[in-house]
């Protein structure tokens, strides 16, 4: 379950983590699957120069009648150029300017928090299509990162 980034620090499930237990998940890509007409193409999505980055995430710890849980979620927000065309929504890709921002928990204002949750720069992305083979989680190669010829 991603958590949406305009609505983070109200909702029940969220506020608590938005204000003092916020993460940053590591990651060099990711994909997101764009509706077409009788199918769902997997597109692969990476900064432009291909260094690694951070989304914006949230931790919880749950205690149950017989085991513990630790989850995470990630933010996301409206999408840029390169998204739009994919989805509605994407994932909040940090600035590495805002990494300390978003990891400091102690006696911060939530507001310039939220100001820091925004689409990340399209020229900065490229986003290219897939081989439906990333649709299967036994198939974890570099293959799944090869563009469509």
């Amino acid at each position: 379950i991603n958590a949406h980034a305009e609505t983070v620090a109200s909702k029940p499930a969220f506020r608590r983590a938005f204000r003092g237990r916020r993460c940053l998940v590591l990651a060099d890509g990711f994909y997101e699957w764009q509706k077409q007409e009788h199918r769902k193409q997997p597109y692969y999505i990476r900064l432009r120069d291909g260094r690694p980055f951070a989304f914006a995430g949230l931790w919880e710890h749950w205690e149950g009648k017989e085991a513990a849980m630790d989850s995470c979620t990630l933010l996301t927000t409206t999408p840029n150029e390169v998204m739009r065309p994919l989805h509605d929504r994407m994932p909040v890709v940090l600035p590495v300017a805002n990494y300390d921002q978003w990891l400091e928990c102690r006696g911060q204002d939530m507001e310039p928090l939220q100001a820091i949750l925004r689409p990340y720069p399209g020229d900065d992305l490229i986003a290219y299509p897939v081989s439906t083979r990333v649709n299967n989680p036994s198939h974890d190669s570099s293959e799944c990162l090869n563009p469509l010829r």
